[in-house]
C-alpha cells in the first residue's frame, strides 16, 4: 500500500505577528537600560529576522501537492445507486456539512471559505467529476485539514448519497 502526503494546511495566527513586535518591544525595552545604542539595533533586527520567518512559512511546503487517494480506495465502486431519494439525501447533508465552505453550487465560495487560509476544493470542476468515487469516498472520509474527516460523522451510505449528489454539481 503506497504513502500517502498529507500536506500541512497550518499557517501562522493571524495574531502572532502582533505578539512578536511586543516582545520584541519589551525586550528592547529592558535591553536598552542595560545596553544602550545598541539594544535598538538588537531589537530592530530580532524584529526583521522573526517578521521574515513568519512571510517565509505563510506557505507551509507541500500545500500545492495534489491530493490522491491511494489506488487500493481509488477502485471502490459505489454500493449506493443514483436516484431521487439518494440525490436527495446526499443534497440534504451537503447543505448542512458542506454548503458552508464549498458553496451552494460547489464553486468553494461559501460564507466560510474567506476565513479558511486556502480555498476550498472547486467541487462542480471537471477535474473533481473526474475522481473516482471511491477517491471522492476516501477523501470524504478522512478530510484534511480544514476539512474535518467524516468517516465517524457521516455513515457510509450518507458518504455515498453526497458523492451522488457531488455528480450533479459539475453539470451544472
Amino acid at each position: 500500500m503506497s504513502e500517502v502526503a498529507y500536506p500541512s494546511q497550518r499557517k501562522p495566527p493571524p495574531y502572532l505577528l502582533a505578539v512578536w513586535w511586543l516582545v520584541t518591544a519589551f525586550v528592547e525595552r529592558q535591553l536598552n537600560t542595560q545596553l544602550g545604542r545598541h539594544a535598538k539595533l538588537l531589537a530592530f533586527l530580532t524584529a526583521f529576522l522573526g517578521s521574515t520567518l513568519l512571510v517565509v512559512s505563510e506557505e507551509p511546503p507541500g500545500s500545492k501537492e495534489k491530493w490522491t487517494a491511494p489506488a487500493t480506495e481509488a477502485r471502490k465502486k459505489s454500493p449506493v445507486a443514483v436516484s431521487e431519494s439518494s440525490l436527495a439525501a446526499g443534497q440534504k447533508i451537503y447543505l448542512k456539512r458542506c454548503l458552508a465552505c464549498h458553496g451552494k453550487t460547489g464553486n468553494g465560495d461559501g460564507p466560510d471559505a474567506a476565513d479558511l487560509g486556502i480555498h476550498p476544493a472547486k467541487l462542480s470542476d471537471p477535474a473533481i467529476a473526474a475522481e473516482t468515487d471511491g477517491a471522492l469516498f476516501w477523501k470524504i472520509t478522512v478530510g484534511k485539514k480544514p476539512m474535518p474527516n467524516y468517516g465517524s460523522r457521516l455513515s457510509p451510505t450518507d458518504r455515498w448519497n453526497v458523492i451522488n449528489y457531488l455528480r450533479t454539481l459539475a453539470k451544472r
